[in-house]
This record gives C-alpha cells, structure tokens and sequence, in this order.
C-alpha cells in the first residue's frame, strides 16, 4: 500500500513539474514573439 501512495505521489509531482514547464515555455514562445523586431 505505501509503495502505491508513494507512486501517485511521484507521478502527481511529476504531472505538476511537467505542466509548469510547459506553461513557462508558452509565456516565453508568447514574450519572443511579442518583443521580436519587424523586419
């Protein structure tokens, strides 16, 4: 039983440090485009 918990528990951290990743990528791809110079 504790070898599960400590299952979901890794893969929910996982799952958060995935997701912040990926939003972090978005807001920087969304700033890069924004501040990129007309050329």
């Amino acid at each position: 039983m504790k070898k599960l918990l400590f299952t979901l528990a890794v893969a929910g951290i996982g799952y958060a440090v995935w997701r912040k990743y990926t939003e972090d990528n978005a807001e920087r791809d969304l700033w890069s485009e924004v501040t990129d110079t007309f050329q």
